[in-house]
């Protein structure tokens, strides 16, 4: 099965953290929509779209589109692709623009799924995350959006300087009594040239501590563990039958299409990325080009893919996926961490245990071929 994401580009505000691509400006919107829609349908004939299980509204910010944008770019998939009558169709929100006349809206659309980006319930770390929304906006629009869908996933931040154990367990254990059904946690990234990277260099703002973000992590896993939640890959937990069925395309290496500027592609062997920048997107599609790199990969970086997305998850790496050659080299390679307990071994498949998923980018990488 395949999946498509459509990328928004806009907020509201800058996060501190934030590298994806976006824009505080929504003069071009109407531009930009447009150009969506018609790299839409240039793209029909991307390989692997026969059936589509998957349409995920991603960003950005999508829920700064309006009520009928939303909708005409639902119906325009529907129109052109294979949209499956029981697709999981995920759309990110920010709390503060939940409103009932948009949850309704959406839920009319055909939206079923909703990401809620969260971040933390406290209104400190918000304000020195630059987030857009409040503490009590935060509480209030997810229980709001409860009363329309049950299909809800929030991301949570921990590793942030002020973030001490008892807050990092109060928001865990708020989102566990809201009974949000899929939490995605992740531990504070200093990416370059963010805000975030400026503020610590000039000593403004205090650096991540890695054995504090550990040892949260640690926590994380032991608390949703206990709340009946499934560590399904290592940022994303949530209780059976909620796990992401896009997010998991990715992890399987199953094709998707991705369409906006930044938005990436996959297929097979091929991958193709949008130029990640708003004008050029638009004045490309308003020639009918779309403006992509392109890279074809090589069968050891198909392999070193796959080891590296395969151990994130909780089944685990299948060295059935790996020819004899490849199979004797993982074995001889992953010896150490089998000793170590930081992997086992169960039925072919080599997982990650909770201490190796504290290491896990780094026993991937040296798997690699």
């Amino acid at each position: 099965m395949a999946g498509i994401y459509i990328h928004i580009p806009f907020c509201k505000s800058a996060c501190h953290y934030c590298n994806f691509h976006f824009s505080t400006s929504l003069h071009y919107k109407n531009e930009l929509l447009a150009a969506l829609l018609k790299e839409s349908r240039l793209q029909q004939s991307f390989p692997g779209m026969e059936s589509v299980s998957s349409l995920y509204f991603g960003g950005g910010t999508p829920s700064l589109l309006e009520n009928e944008e939303v909708n005409q770019l639902i119906v325009e998939i529907r129109t052109h692709y294979n949209l499956l009558p029981d697709a999981e169709i995920t759309l990110e929100a920010n709390p503060d623009d939940l409103t009932e006349q948009k949850l309704q809206a959406w839920k009319s659309a055909g939206i079923n799924r909703l990401s809620i980006g969260v971040q933390s319930f406290f209104e400190e770390d918000l304000r020195w995350m630059n987030r857009a929304h409040t503490s009590s906006q935060a509480t209030e629009g997810l229980e709001l959006a409860l009363r329309y869908f049950d299909n809800i996933t929030i991301d949570l931040i921990y590793g942030t300087p002020g973030l001490t154990d008892e807050k990092w367990q109060q928001n865990v254990a708020k989102a566990i009594a809201l009974g949000i059904p899929h939490l995605s946690c992740y531990a504070l990234t200093v990416e370059p040239k963010t805000p975030l990277d400026k503020l610590i260099r000039n000593e403004q703002y205090e650096n991540v501590d890695p054995d504090q973000q550990s040892s949260q992590f640690l926590q994380l896993m032991h608390w949703l563990e206990e709340a009946g939640y499934e560590h399904y890959e290592i940022s994303n937990f949530a209780v059976p039958g909620k796990r992401s069925r896009h997010n998991s395309s990715y992890w399987k290496q199953q094709p998707y299409l991705g369409l906006g500027p930044s938005a990436h592609s996959f297929y097979g062997n091929e991958r193709q990325w949008n130029i990640a920048n708003n004008n050029t997107y638009i004045k490309a599609l308003q020639e009918d080009c779309i403006p992509f790199e392109k890279e074809i990969l090589t069968p050891a970086q198909q392999a070193n893919e796959y080891i590296m997305t395969s151990l994130r998850t909780m089944e685990g790496l299948h060295l059935q996926r790996m020819n004899e050659a490849q199979q004797k080299q993982l074995e001889k390679g992953a010896a150490k961490y089998l000793n170590s307990g930081l992997l086992l071994f169960r039925e072919d498949h080599l997982i990650l245990t909770r201490e190796g998923k504290l290491l896990a980018d780094g026993i991937a990488a040296d798997l690699f071929f």
